[in-house]
């Protein structure tokens, strides 16, 4: 995991002119580069018009089909079917990350972001932070969920909370920690929150494995137990009810209630930092293998694809199905969409990004 923060000039959605310099990464793709792009890596497709300087870290869809993408130092940038614009919001620093969006029954865009929690009501933006009682001293927010309740579960540098549209609540995990605990970037955080169909909150926490909470009981599942690995990085439940877990150091594996299949240590997938978990309109599940592309598994079989496929890059950190069947994917050299037979620049597809 690699935390960047630069300090750019603000940016008013054109093209600047400006010469990218080489990188590793780019050394393992022969798309051709675009290489007049207010960039900090070389880019290979869109990056919405310049707008995005590292890369696009989340992508949302919401109910009435705008497109919503959560940046890597760029914050919050829409599109709501005939302008593409970067939010500004006078209340924080224009250069925020947005970590996690969701939206709630009534129509509430909610942004975990580096600047504390962000509502978005369809008229204005809100920001909550330390004085609604966010806890710690850094406002970054991970995990952010919205449970069947409409209660709001938030997972920040400085621990997890419930909040209730007024006031974050802190809710306490055990104190239970594991052996040689290696917390990445807070003991107290939590990466991923997730509510399944048998309403059991999971908790995928910074180096202390994942805790499952119900009827205020907890059980925490480690390495001891059959955790592959306590570094965890993304959870999902799929729609048979098969638990996802990707880590940092240990890949994928998926949890049936009982047994953990570890596809990495079966070799069956290449790459041991595995994250961005998502299940289509089809039941595929979709996940990034870091370095190794992205996967999909139809329930049967794993395909990977790279950049050999004309993914943009083989390090990517976003993953969303669209109302139209179109899978995108974002990385540190722009984005890229799969149309269920091929992969292209979004700009190719959906003009609009570019």
């Amino acid at each position: 995991m690699v935390l960047l923060t630069f300090q750019f000039s603000a940016c008013t959605g054109q093209v600047k002119e400006k010469t990218v310099t080489d990188s590793k990464e780019n050394q393992v793709n022969t798309q051709p580069l675009i290489l007049k792009q207010s960039t900090t890596f070389p880019q290979i497709h869109t990056n919405l018009n310049g707008m995005v300087r590292e890369f696009v870290r989340t992508i949302y869809q919401d109910k009435k089909g705008n497109y919503w993408f959560g940046t890597n130092g760029d914050g919050i940038i829409r599109y709501n079917g005939q302008i593409l614009e970067r939010i500004t919001i006078a209340e924080i620093s224009p250069n925020y990350r947005v970590l996690e969006i969701v939206e709630d029954k009534v129509g509430n865009i909610w942004f975990g972001t580096s600047e504390g929690l962000i509502k978005y009501d369809g008229v204005k933006f809100k920001t909550f932070s330390f004085k609604e009682g966010l806890p710690g001293v850094n406002a970054e927010i991970w995990g952010l969920t919205i449970d069947k309740n409409g209660l709001i579960w938030v997972g920040a540098i400085g621990g997890v909370c419930h909040f209730n549209g007024e006031k974050f609540i802190p809710f306490s995990l055990p104190v239970s920690k594991v052996e040689n605990a290696k917390p990445m970037l807070s003991d107290k955080l939590v990466f991923k929150i997730i509510e399944d169909k048998n309403g059991n909150m999971w908790f995928a926490t910074d180096g202390n494995g994942i805790f499952k909470y119900n009827n205020k009981k907890f059980t925490h599942l480690t390495n001891k137990n059959g955790l592959v690995d306590n570094n965890t990085a993304d959870i999902l439940e799929d729609s048979k009810g098969n638990i996802w877990i990707g880590t940092f150091y240990g890949g994928v594996s998926k949890f049936d209630g009982k047994t953990y299949t570890n596809f990495t240590k079966d070799g069956i997938i290449a790459g041991e930092e595995t994250y961005n978990f998502y299940e289509d309109s089809q039941g595929n599940i979709w996940f990034t293998a870091e370095g190794y592309g992205v996967y999909r598994y139809d329930g049967n079989n794993f395909k990977q694809f790279t950049t050999e496929d004309g993914l943009t890059s083989n390090v990517t950190q976003s993953i969303l199905e669209d109302n139209k069947g179109q899978v995108w994917f974002g990385s540190w050299q722009g984005l890229c969409i799969f149309d269920g037979e091929k992969f292209m620049d979004a700009k190719n597809k959906e003009p609009w990004t570019n």
